[in-house]
């Protein structure tokens, strides 16, 4: 059975204090509130996950980090590796978000050796894929999501996959207040799910956990979370609340 997952990117926000009291804000709630199974991840600024950890300690909410380097060590000012994130307890790792991509120029070659690394450690790989609004119109969506899916994931092996989570985030949707609605949702999850298939099997395609991310609110995540390929969330703006971030995990069923 796949997990169900609501991962919170937090982005760049929260100073080290702001951050150490929404943690401590969402896993009490966590702890006190919560009666699904679902996984809960938080993913805070690199300069609070040290803390971060240690106020999670004891926690079965997990630390996420947003983004690490493909090289273990060396000449990369400004970078942290994956082994570093590991060894101040991060479990998870986002790779590939639309707003590395766009920013960083991340390709889907070095997203691949970001996620083997990560992977080789043990971690997590949320892996991101999504499409712009352009490529939503002219019809060629399902392209890119494959070329993101094949190029960034295909070289690992099924055994592999089990430490990787797909969160497929249209861009058009991210921050914009834009949603796709569900059935647009679960036609590119379903998708997902088939290319998978068609590389590593229906089982291993069974167990890899698809997220959708993209103005995810209370209001709307019961809807999209109750789609037969949709297994949780990658929550960006409603995560930075404790209260509405909890609303969303409580839709998971």
């Amino acid at each position: 059975m796949r997990k169900k997952i609501v991962a919170g990117n937090w982005k760049m926000n929260k100073t080290l204090v702001e951050s150490q009291a929404l943690i401590t804000e969402i896993r009490g709630i966590v702890r006190d509130e919560n009666t699904n199974k679902a996984e809960v991840i938080i993913c805070p600024t690199f300069l609070a996950l040290p803390s971060a950890s240690k106020l999670l300690d004891g926690s079965t909410v997990k630390l996420g980090a947003q983004n690490c380097h493909f090289e273990e060590s060396g000449a990369y000012t400004g970078e942290l590796s994956a082994s570093m994130l590991k060894s101040v307890g991060v479990s998870h790792v986002i790779i590939g978000h639309s707003e590395r991509r766009q920013y960083f120029h991340e390709t889907n070659e070095m997203l691949a050796k970001k996620t083997t690394s990560a992977v080789n450690q043990g971690l997590t790989v949320l892996f991101c894929v999504g499409e712009t609004l352009q490529e939503r119109e002219s019809g060629s969506h399902f392209d890119i999501i494959k070329s993101q899916i094949s190029e960034g994931l295909f070289h690992l092996s099924a055994k592999d996959m089990s430490l990787v989570v797909i969160a497929y985030e249209p861009v058009w949707a991210i921050g914009t207040g834009l949603t796709a609605s569900s059935e647009q949702a679960e036609e590119v999850h379903a998708f997902i799910r088939t290319l998978l298939t068609e590389k590593f099997g229906e089982a291993i395609s069974q167990e890899v956990s698809i997220l959708y991310g993209g103005s995810v609110k209370p209001d709307n995540a019961a809807e999209l979370f109750s789609q037969m390929n949709i297994d949780g969330g990658l929550i960006g703006g409603a995560a930075l609340k404790a209260r509405d971030f909890f609303d969303i995990i409580k839709a998971i069923k």
